[in-house]
C-alpha cells in the first residue's frame, strides 16, 4: 500500500514541479487514476477492505462461539472454557477441521468486543436509590491477618457513603451495617439495589422476579424501603456501589491497616465517612455533606427502635454446660445444664436465654471449634467439687487475666490457713457474681493488708468498696444564711421546778 512519504513526494511531483500525470504515473508505476485521487486528498493513506474476509471452515461455527463466550462471561474465571478447550470440543463432537490459531483469534475478538459494554449517565432524586454491596480487603486485627468483608452503603443523589468492617457475610451482619448504616446517616433510602445476594435472596424466579428470604422481608418491612435486585451477574446495574467499594480499599485500606479491634477498625472508617462529607464531586458546585442534607429531608424516618439484627435458633446445654453454634461452644451458668434454651446470634456477640430471661452473653467468636468460658458460670459447681478448682480449664483461662491481687491473696491464704482455702477463696470468687471484678480486687487489697482471710471479713470490705463514702460536712463559713439558728433555752426555768419538788 502506499504510504505517506511516497504520497507526498507525487502531490509535489505534479502540484509544484509541474511534471504531468502520465509521466508521474510512469515513474512510480502506480495508475493515473491512483495519480488522480491522491491529488485531490492529502491526508495519510488508508487501506479500505471492500468486503470481509471469508472464513469458509469458522463461518458455520461462529454462532456457537459466540453463544460461548457470552455464556462464560458471567462465570467465575477458573470455569471458563479456554479457546483450546473450544478448539477440541469443536473438533470431538461438531466436526470442525479448521486450524486452532484461526479459532483463537476469533474467540478473542470475541471476548474483547463482549467486555466493552456501553452504559448511560444515571441521575437520581433525593433518597430514590441507595446501593449496598460487599467488599472484601485484608487487614491486621490484634496481630492477626484477616479478611475484613466491607458492608458499603452508598446514596445515590449525593454520593454519601458509609461503610462498616465484619469478619464475615452473614444475615445478622448484612443487617447490622444497615441498622448502623441508616443511624449514620439519619434516615433510610425509599428504595435500595442489591446484587442477588443468598441471605437476601431465596430464590431468582423469571424476569426480574425475586423470592426473598422471610427474615430479609421482616427486616426491610421494619424500615419500610423497597428493595429491587440486579439481573443475574449483572452487577454494573449498581455501578455507583461497585465503584465505591474500590475507591475504599485504594484510598482507605492501602497499606494494609494494623489495628487492635474490630471495633477500633469500624471507628476508623466512620471517621473517614465523616471526613468524605466535606469532599466535592468532579462537576459540582457543593460538597457532598451539602447535598445529603438536602437528600435526608426526603428519606424515611427511622423507626422508634432498630431492628433486632440476630438469629434466633433452639439449642440445649450439654453436660458441660456448653451450647453449640457454627463449631463454637459457649458457656451457660451450670444449673441450666441439659435445660431447653435459645441462642440470639448477633454480628458482635452471643446471647442465651431460657424462657424469661438472657442467662449467658459472650463476645461471637468467628474461628472455628473454639470453647467460649465464663469462670462465673462454673463458681457453683467447682464450689461442690473444690478438688477440681486448680484443673479447671475456666479457671485455668481466667488465671491468665484476672488482677495479680487475686493470685497474691489466695496464696496468702494457703500460708496462713491450717485448713485447705481452696473452697472459702471459691466462695470468695463467687463475689464476682454481685460485684464489678475491680471492686472485688479492691476488697482482696485492703483484706490482704490487714490480714483478713475469711469470706465474711472479704465480703465486708467489698461491700464498704461497692458503697459509696458519706459526703463530706457542707462548709458554711462563707454562707451564714445557710446556718440554723436555734434560741438558747433560759436554765433559770428548771430551778423553778426544783423548788416546787423540794416544797412537796
Amino acid at each position: 500500500m502506499l504510504n505517506v512519504n511516497e504520497k507526498e513526494a507525487i502531490r509535489r511531483a505534479v502540484l509544484v514541479e509541474g511534471k504531468s500525470q502520465r509521466a508521474v504515473a510512469r515513474e512510480t508505476g502506480y495508475s493515473r487514476n491512483t495519480i488522480r485521487k491522491m491529488l485531490t486528498d492529502g491526508d495519510v493513506p488508508k487501506y479500505k477492505k471492500r468486503e470481509a474476509r471469508k472464513a469458509p471452515v469458522l463461518g458455520d461455527y461462529k454462532e456457537l462461539l459466540d453463544k460461548w463466550v457470552a455464556e462464560d462471561e458471567g462465570k467465575p474465571k477458573k470455569l471458563r472454557r479456554t479457546a483450546r478447550r473450544m478448539y477440541q470440543i469443536l473438533k470431538e463432537e461438531h466436526g470442525y477441521s479448521g486450524s486452532e490459531p484461526t479459532l483463537r483469534i476469533y474467540v478473542g475478538q470475541a471476548r474483547k468486543k463482549s467486555r466493552q459494554k456501553l452504559y448511560v449517565p444515571l441521575a437520581y432524586e433525593p433518597a430514590e436509590v441507595a446501593q449496598v454491596d460487599f467488599g472484601e480487603t485484608p487487614v491486621i486485627i490484634d496481630g492477626k491477618q484477616v479478611t475484613a468483608h466491607l458492608l458499603i452503603m452508598w446514596w445515590g443523589y449525593s454520593g454519601a457513603t458509609f461503610v462498616q468492617a465484619y469478619p464475615a457475610e452473614t444475615q445478622e451482619v448484612f443487617f447490622a451495617g444497615h441498622v448502623a448504616g441508616f443511624e449514620f446517616f439519619g434516615g433510610v433510602p425509599r428504595e435500595i439495589w442489591y446484587d442477588n445476594l443468598k441471605i437476601a435472596v431465596a430464590k431468582v424466579l423469571k424476569g426480574r422476579g425475586r423470592q426473598e428470604q422471610e427474615a430479609f422481608v421482616s427486616f426491610r418491612s421494619h424500615y419500610l424501603f423497597k428493595a429491587e435486585f440486579c439481573n443475574v451477574a449483572a452487577g454494573w446495574e449498581k455501578g455507583g456501589v461497585e465503584g465505591r467499594v474500590g475507591y475504599t480499599r485504594r484510598n482507605w485500606l492501602i497499606p494494609m491497616m494494623e489495628l487492635p479491634s474490630w471495633i477500633a477498625l469500624n471507628a476508623y472508617l466512620q471517621a473517614k465517612c465523616e471526613q468524605e462529607l466535606a469532599r466535592k464531586m468532579r462537576g459540582r458546585k457543593e460538597t457532598i455533606g451539602d447535598m445529603f442534607q438536602r437528600e435526608r429531608e426526603h428519606a424515611l424516618p427511622l423507626p422508634t427502635y432498630p431492628h433486632p439484627c440476630c438469629k434466633i435458633r433452639p439449642t440445649q446445654a450439654n453436660h458441660l454446660s456448653l451450647v453449640t453454634y457454627a463449631s463454637n461452644r459457649y458457656s451457660v451458668p451450670t444449673d441450666h445444664a441439659h435445660e431447653a434454651l435459645w441462642i440470639y446470634v448477633y454480628a458482635d456477640r452471643i446471647d442465651v436465654a431460657n424462657k424469661s430471661e438472657v442467662i449467658a452473653t459472650h463476645a461471637r467468636c468467628w474461628d472455628r471449634e473454639q470453647d467460649i468460658l465464663d469462670p462465673l458460670h462454673y463458681l457453683g459447681l467447682l464450689a461442690q467439687k473444690p478438688r477440681a478448682f486448680s484443673q479447671a480449664k475456666p479457671i485455668r483461662e481466667w488465671q491468665q487475666q484476672w488482677p495479680m491481687i487475686f493470685q497474691a491473696y489466695w496464696a496468702a491464704m494457703k500460708d496462713h490457713l491450717s485448713e485447705d482455702s481452696t473452697p472459702i477463696f471459691i466462695k470468695i470468687l463467687q463475689l464476682c457474681l454481685e460485684f464489678d471484678q475491680t471492686i472485688v480486687a479492691e476488697g482482696l487489697r485492703q483484706a490482704l493488708d490487714c490480714h483478713c482471710y475469711s469470706l465474711d471479713g472479704v465480703r465486708a470490705l467489698v461491700r464498704r468498696v461497692a458503697t459509696p463514702s458519706a459526703p463530706e460536712p457542707l462548709d458554711v463559713t462563707h454562707h451564714p444564711e445557710w446556718q440554723i439558728q436555734s434560741a438558747v433555752p433560759d436554765v433559770q426555768q428548771f430551778n423553778q421546778l426544783l423548788q416546787t419538788g423540794g416544797q412537796s
